[in-house]
């Protein structure tokens, strides 16, 4: 066999092998960088053309200084709260050595928050207001979708309620909590919660509704399998209700989650409280040549971390979930 003809059957296989593997990975990753190469290519071109009262628009490159420029405040934050640590052991231990019965106690520090903490306090906050939401939200639909009665009564209120928008739950929320949580030594922040508890107000009514309806479409047929079976309520609930209405469930989850995530910052800028709102609005006050690129760093970051929330929750469903086969997106 000539080189020639060893060179043509290695070329096709190749064109096999490679074209397949190309038609496979174009939907999940090539058609998304060629999206995210043409939104950059789209922004950069915009916004040297937009002049605003703090200077031209920021674009991709001014961004990526800006992020740069606080990771580095953030290390720098953190040493000096390492040194600030470092010289108070240092004090107690030559305190201890003189009088080994003297008091001594670490101060905590108490340095301006930087970007990284300020997204730990806005996720913490969330996932603390979606966890409330939750745990009150599921049991209240299961019961709900298998009482028409329960439904017939909680509708109304869940009809009325709904709709409200965060900012108006927001001073009812501070009021309450200013009235109610009266401690000298509080465990909690009432800024935390004040946000957590505005975020569970939102969060609630997407889970709620959709568990009602996935409850509520349970197929008769496996209706029909827990009266054959004599499955007591509890078991009925674990064994048919559940794993049927799932997908529901979840959809609902998502849905909150994402609310959720939009509405604390929202809270965060209106009531000042610590997070990415705060930070948001400390920018725009500051009015620095920085300012703007800072901000979009903040709702850049806002986007992929709702996006990244997104995906663990579809994560967890895929994980629970009794039909392996779905297709979740």
């Amino acid at each position: 066999m000539s080189n020639l003809s060893v060179a043509k059957r290695i070329s096709q296989t190749q064109t096999q092998v490679v074209l397949p593997l190309m038609k496979k990975l174009a939907p999940q990753l090539i058609l998304p960088i060629v999206g995210i190469l043409v939104f950059l290519l789209c922004w950069h071109v915009i916004a040297g053309k937009i002049d605003t009262s703090l200077g031209k628009f920021p674009g991709p490159v001014q961004v990526y200084e800006q992020f740069n420029g606080l990771v580095a405040a953030h290390v720098k934050e953190q040493e000096r709260a390492a040194a600030f640590y470092e010289r108070q052991e240092k004090r107690n231990a030559a305190k201890l050595e003189k009088n080994p019965d003297a008091k001594v106690k670490i101060r905590p520090y108490t340095g301006k928050p930087t970007f990284f903490s300020q997204i730990v306090t806005s996720l913490y906050t969330a996932m603390t207001g979606f966890a409330l939401a939750s745990l009150i939200a599921i049991p209240l639909g299961i019961v709900c979708g298998l009482s028409s009665h329960m439904y017939s009564a909680a509708n109304p209120l869940i009809q009325v309620f709904k709709p409200v928008s965060p900012l108006a739950w927001l001073p009812l929320v501070t009021m309450l909590v200013s009235a109610l949580y009266v401690s000298d030594d509080p465990l909690l922040s009432k800024s935390f919660l004040t946000s957590a508890i505005t975020v569970a107000l939102c969060c609630l009514w997407p889970t709620l509704v959709n568990t009602i309806v996935g409850v509520s479409s349970i197929p008769q047929d496996l209706q029909n399998v827990s009266r054959v079976l004599r499955l007591s309520p509890l078991t009925h609930v674990r064994r048919i209700v559940l794993p049927a209405s799932m997908p529901m469930i979840f959809t609902g989850l998502r849905l909150s989650l994402a609310t959720g995530w939009m509405v604390l910052i929202a809270a965060e800028m209106l009531a000042q409280n610590p997070g990415l709102g705060k930070f948001i609005w400390d920018e725009f006050q500051n009015g620095s040549s920085q300012s703007l690129s800072r901000i979009m760093v903040a709702v850049l970051v806002i986007g992929l971390i709702g996006f990244a929330l997104d995906r663990l929750m579809l994560a967890v469903q895929r994980l629970v979930s009794w039909d392996k086969s779905a297709v979740l997106r």
